[in-house]
């Protein structure tokens, strides 16, 4: 019969610290490949975005148009129980609509007050509304990890627009909910 003190003899102790130290240097190689490869790329962008500040400056998400342009709408009634919850920025249908910021591609749908819209996660989580789109930019993908200035899509009046001039509805929102956006673009304007 083995004595209580030989199962844990110094040389099985090192064995074992050894055998701990192994397995957790091998799970840091296996977590930092798998955290470097493609496959992590959202979330990667994810942790970026949500260190990042909330923009107190951007640009007008639609070409050719300045912040001159657009007119102050938000919080305007619309119908008897809401209110706009973004601004409307006309232009020629077709014109593109641009990520105003770097970003992930949350969703792109079709339905709604909105039509044809996608959705986008931008800096400090915030969440980036385009609505109203003529169609999507090809190949724009949900999960897909964009810059600022990457085409989304055009310029149309789906949704509850249909009929209307073609612009692009497009709100902010952010811990507390939407919040008007085009003092941010005049910043942009005026910005150095």
């Amino acid at each position: 019969m083995k004595s209580p003190l030989s199962a844990t003899s110094p040389a099985r102790r090192v064995r074992r610290w050894l055998v701990r130290v192994f397995i957790l240097v091998a799970c840091i190689v296996v977590a930092g490949v798998l955290w470097n490869s493609p496959i992590a790329e959202s979330p990667r962008a994810l942790w970026r975005l949500s260190q990042m500040r909330a923009p107190t400056a951007l640009p007008v998400p639609v070409a050719g148009v300045s912040a001159r342009q657009v007119a102050d709408t938000f919080g305007a009634p619309r119908g008897r129980d809401r209110t706009h919850a973004g601004v409307d920025i006309f232009a020629k249908r077709g014109t593109e609509v641009r990520s105003a910021t770097p970003g992930i591609v949350t969703d792109i749908r079709e339905g709604g007050l909105g039509g044809r819209q996608v959705w986008v996660m931008g800096p400090a989580r915030e969440r980036y509304y385009y609505a109203h789109l003529d169609d999507w930019h090809e190949g724009l993908e949900r999960g897909q990890v964009i810059e600022q200035g990457t085409v989304l899509g055009y310029v149309g009046d789906t949704g509850n627009a249909k009929g209307t001039p073609p612009h692009l509805h497009w709100g902010i929102y952010g811990t507390d909910g939407a919040y008007d956006p085009l003092p941010l673009l005049k910043a942009w304007r005026d910005a150095p």
